[in-house]
């Protein structure tokens, strides 16, 4: 279960209020209780001048290297910048030695293209055959990263992200239905945050099952997503970067987000996500 961070603005800008100095950031949160710290890696993604994905990543938790950390944050100026703290699954039931390691640490990127998840994905080997073409292009044994390859094939497929999204969830649950349908879900979470260029961002917002309470605000479920919006920039997380009452919108299961840079603006569309009715998981029952 990890965390996300994710700006897109109108103009090139640090992220470091957020990932560092709010008293909420993806540093802050990386570190909440002894039980719930995300330990298993971190990682800072955004675009270079040249429109190329940059990412600077480790192995433990944010919080054991604050300095390096920081200065990553320092580094990311653009107009899109992605954060992510990894609280490793492991569907696979992998050592340590082989589940902890720079490439299944996260953003995800293929130098046109950034990525973050947090959930998993309980059958990825069942899922690689959907990978097509792009199967040989996994790095690590992270099932995130079976995810975002699924995904990034969609996309280059249907040229639409939202599409893309839902032949993924279409794809992980033929692989359940194949496997005859065990008791435990097709994804516990498939909540994502995408962008192909400086230009985008999406969000996507989906969970099964009682996961419990945020990290830090008892009032929201774990999986619950958020947003903040400006006219020159929006913000998306797993929750909310500071106390601010009344500037943290919800994205809630079922739910995505779109952000484009546009006429100096930021435009900002948050829909439901049009899955067939038998694909449909709806979030916890309240």
């Amino acid at each position: 279960m990890c965390r996300l961070f994710a700006l897109l603005s109108n103009q090139p800008e640090s992220a470091e209020p957020w990932l560092v100095r709010s008293d909420r950031s993806l540093l802050v949160q990386s570190n909440v209780t002894p039980k719930t710290a995300q330990r298993d890696g971190w990682g800072i993604g955004w675009f270079d001048d040249g429109g190329r994905a940059r990412v600077v990543k480790g192995t433990g938790g944010a919080f054991s290297e604050p300095e390096r950390f920081s200065t990553a944050a320092r580094a990311a100026q653009g107009p899109l910048v992605f954060g992510h703290l990894r609280h490793a699954s492991n569907p696979l039931n992998l050592p340590p030695e082989k589940l902890i390691a720079l490439e299944n640490s996260q953003p995800f990127e293929n130098h046109t293209a950034l990525f973050g998840h947090n959930g998993m994905i309980p059958f990825p080997t069942e899922t690689r055959p959907f990978l097509g073409v792009y199967e040989p292009k996994l790095r690590g044994v992270n099932d995130s990263e079976v995810l975002y390859l699924l995904l990034v094939r969609h996309a280059e497929e249907t040229g639409d992200p939202l599409v893309a999204y839902i032949h993924a969830v279409e794809d992980l649950v033929r692989v359940w239905q194949g496997l005859k349908r065990p008791a435990i879900p097709p994804f516990s979470a498939l909540n994502i945050i995408f962008s192909r260029h400086p230009d985008e961002l999406w969000a996507f917002c989906q969970w099964t099952g009682d996961h419990g309470a945020a990290l830090i605000d008892p009032g929201r479920r774990y999986y619950e997503m958020t947003y903040a919006t400006t006219p020159h920039r929006v913000i998306v997380g797993s929750e909310p970067f500071d106390g601010e009452r009344g500037t943290w919108k919800s994205l809630a299961s079922g739910t995505y987000l779109h952000a484009r840079r546009e006429n100096h603006h930021v435009e900002v569309t948050v829909g439901k996500v049009p899955l067939p009715n038998a694909l449909e998981i709806g979030p916890p029952p309240t």
